[in-house]
């Protein structure tokens, strides 16, 4: 009888695998890597990119995104913020061809391949770059996804609103972590 049961939960433990990795039960999620040449992952953003220095958005750039990608979305925020997590930057519509964005995004509603950007905490529109107060190194979190559709969001959206319209359309997302302190 233990042998019927050991053999019932071996065929068990692989239809279930076997289910998992056809996508029956759910697909995996793609993981796909933003990066810049600004800093590595987890290093000091140079004072340019701060509020320190011009508040230039980094050059970013990232591999081949899953099958199915239609659009890109972009959040930067700082979870160290005092008051709670703090938005710099909401980008939306990326099309799924662009693989780069350079540095220095104009602080425009629209950009010129039909992305949207949307509002900061700082209330403005585009990149905002770190201006944490003294004290405390604050982490900032370049969080880039991929998605199955395009928003339909009008330009200006909070990150609220962005991150309503990709629930349950994300096929993949990259995170970029960057450390800044006055």
């Amino acid at each position: 009888m233990r042998r019927f049961h050991a053999v019932v939960s071996s065929v068990l433990v692989l239809v279930l695998n076997l289910a998992y990795t056809a996508g029956v039960l759910g697909k995996p999620m793609a993981t796909f890597q933003l990066k810049t040449s600004a800093f590595s992952n987890g290093g000091v953003i140079p004072p340019k990119f701060t509020c320190d220095g011009a508040d230039v958005s980094p050059a970013l750039s990232w591999n081949d995104p899953p099958a199915g990608t239609k659009a890109f979305a972009l959040v930067m925020d700082d979870p160290d913020a005092p008051a709670g997590t703090w938005v710099h930057w909401v980008l939306y519509d990326l099309p799924a061809s662009v693989r780069e964005l350079q540095e220095g995004v104009p602080k425009t509603k629209e950009l010129e391949f039909g992305a949207r950007q949307g509002s900061n905490d700082f209330r403005r529109i585009g990149y905002g770059g770190p201006c944490p107060p003294g004290g405390a190194t604050h982490r900032y979190s370049f969080r880039l996804y991929a998605l199955d559709r395009h928003t339909q969001l009008p330009a200006g959206a909070a990150k609220s609103d962005l991150e309503h319209a990709m629930k349950g359309h994300i096929l993949a997302q990259s995170e970029l972590i960057g450390r800044f302190q006055h």
